[in-house]
């Protein structure tokens, strides 16, 4: 009996750490620093370490890479938790908001991390069929992106974090999923807090005037 409650606090351990650490790794950047040389965090605006900054500065095919595992990072602890533990235990919340945190704080990349939107889409994805978080924040970039054009890109993502926990957190709370409404609060507000702290975009007019000049 010791040894069961043992080897189940240890897997609350490696997926809660483990999904830290392993969302620390900025794949974003590291692949195309390996693949063509290029450091997105030097050639972008923003100096992010994220899946977009890949795509402008090297292409799609990388761009397409570095998303899938970022979104992949997110995806797999909470995947494994919900396969392997009780995701009605409020120690859930950590297994979910452990790879974003990671990515978010990075110390495997010197404290410089991204803005965490791959990896929120990977954890939320990981949830389904049972929370529709993830159908909820693909709508609200879609909503946000074509329909309603909101610029730039940061207050954008503002906005769409903002209302992704309006959307997310009371139905979760009233249907009784404590560990995932707490997740997509600490979700959103992680997110919604590096946006508002990245640098600012500059706008196209002014890059444009910036390269003619």
């Amino acid at each position: 009996m010791m040894q069961l409650f043992h080897n189940h606090i240890f897997l609350w351990c490696v997926l809660i750490f483990g999904g830290f650490f392993n969302g620390s790794v900025m794949f974003s950047r590291l692949l195309p620093l390996l693949i063509t040389g290029k450091d997105v965090t030097a050639e972008s605006d923003d100096r992010n370490p994220g899946a977009a900054n890949a795509f402008t500065t090297c292409g799609v095919a990388v761009g397409m890479l570095c998303l899938l595992l970022d979104m992949l990072k997110g995806f797999l602890p909470v995947f494994l938790g919900r396969m392997l533990l009780n995701t009605e235990d409020l120690l859930f919340a950590l297994v979910i908001v452990s790879p974003v945190l990671g990515h978010a704080i990075a110390p495997l990349n010197r404290f410089r991390g991204g803005k965490c939107i791959s990896t929120s889409f990977g954890v939320t994805i990981a949830l389904m069929p049972g929370c529709l978080a993830a159908p909820i924040l693909a709508l609200l970039y879609i909503l946000f992106s074509t329909l309603i054009r909101v610029k730039p890109h940061r207050r954008r993502s503002i906005l769409v974090f903002g209302l992704f926990a309006l959307l997310t957190v009371p139905p979760l709370l009233y249907a009784g999923k404590i560990s995932y409404a707490l997740a997509c609060a600490v979700i959103a507000v992680t997110a919604i807090y590096k946006h508002h702290r990245a640098p600012q975009e500059q706008p196209a007019e002014e890059k444009n005037r910036a390269m003619r000049s």
